[in-house]
């Protein structure tokens, strides 16, 4: 029921300036189409001083009433998401500028050169310097800018330092998954091939790779030191994903069949967010941000920032996810088994594939 009144009522304003648009219509004809177009002239210029005026007022109220409510006020969440804070400061101060010497201008002008008879139009056809300098000064502001991205982006896509910590991150329609490198700091190879095979093996994962023993999978919620790199290796199973990370300022893509990497650092707990934020309910989300299907709304993961001795803690409970698919090579229950005698090889427990 409210969604036909609302119809309605779309239909009944339309139906309204249509008809006061054809009254003006007959009124202008009564009067004289040469009286009445000068009449629309004046009435128009003073209206579009009006739009001017009222638009940067509101403008500048919906800033001040919905500034509070952005992440801007937080700050970012990780040391290179300063930089891009910054970047999209000076962007925003040069465009917003810019914006609004050009609206004013546009329409002071509309009103001041309306339409006059004592006034005869002045054509201006060409001017070189003119066009040189609004063509150049254009394009050299926006290639300082985009020279600034750049620079950003080349920072956040280049070698994660040495001492990063190394976090894989899978999409897939509709969930994201985290695999940890275990002690050896190396994440084992994954085959698209192999999904599912055996049973369970969601990622992927080769594991006839030796490195892929001690590998951690776990899913949605993502577990990172505060003060550390990170770097995060990115893949798709099915479609375009986007990794987006709006508290560090970051995002990529996550591409079938071709692997993403970026690195960043986090400066605050999760715990310390909850208190800038004055949220207690704060977590790091980690959202889609790229149209990826009819549950592309409900693709969302977590990030955990702990200290550096609670991350520890945290990866020493995790079980490599070997030992789970492949529960007869997990040395607890080896040393528990009652058979000794012959040892249980990975040819065993592991389908041959081809």
């Amino acid at each position: 029921m409210k969604d036909f009144f609302v119809v309605a009522i779309a239909v009944m304003i339309f139906v309204i300036i249509f008809q006061i648009a054809k009254a003006s219509e007959y009124v202008s004809v009564l009067k004289g189409e040469e009286k009445s177009a000068k009449q629309n002239n004046k009435i128009n210029g003073f209206m579009l001083i009006g739009f001017l005026v009222f638009g940067l007022i509101g403008a500048w109220y919906c800033n001040h009433l919905y500034y509070g409510k952005t992440l801007f006020v937080q700050g970012s969440a990780s040391v290179e998401g300063e930089e891009i804070d910054n970047m999209l400061f000076i962007t925003i101060a040069v465009t917003g500028f810019i914006f609004v010497i050009t609206q004013v201008l546009l329409f002071w002008f509309a009103f001041k050169y309306q339409r006059n008879d004592n006034r005869k139009a002045f054509f201006f056809p060409h001017n070189t310097k003119l066009e040189l300098i609004w063509t150049t000064i254009p394009a050299i502001v926006l290639t300082v800018l985009v020279v600034f991205g750049l620079k950003h982006w080349f920072l956040i896509t280049s070698d994660a330092p040495q001492d990063a910590v190394v976090v894989e991150i899978t999409g897939h329609q509709f969930a994201w998954e985290m695999r940890y490198p275990g002690k050896d700091n190396v994440l084992g190879k994954i085959d698209y091939k192999l999904y599912n095979m055996p049973s369970g093996n969601n990622v992927a994962v080769d594991f006839a790779d030796p490195a892929s023993h001690d590998d951690i999978h776990v899913s949605a919620n993502m577990h990172l030191p505060v003060g550390r790199p990170v770097k995060l290796v990115i893949h798709a199973q099915d479609v375009i994903h986007d990794v987006g990370l709006v508290h560090f300022r970051l995002k990529m893509d996550a591409v079938p069949g071709i692997p993403t990497t970026m690195w960043f650092t986090p400066k605050y707990t999760t715990e310390e967010m909850k208190v800038r934020t004055g949220n207690p309910n704060f977590v790091y989300e980690i959202s889609c941000d790229q149209i990826c299907g009819q549950g592309h709304f409900s693709m969302r993961g977590t990030i955990v920032v702990e200290s550096e001795a609670e991350y520890r803690k945290w990866l020493a409970e995790q079980k490599p996810e070997y030992f789970t698919l492949f529960p007869d090579m997990d040395p607890e229950k080896m040393n528990h088994a009652k058979d000794t005698t012959k040892p249980v090889t990975i040819a065993q427990v592991m389908p041959v594939t081809h």
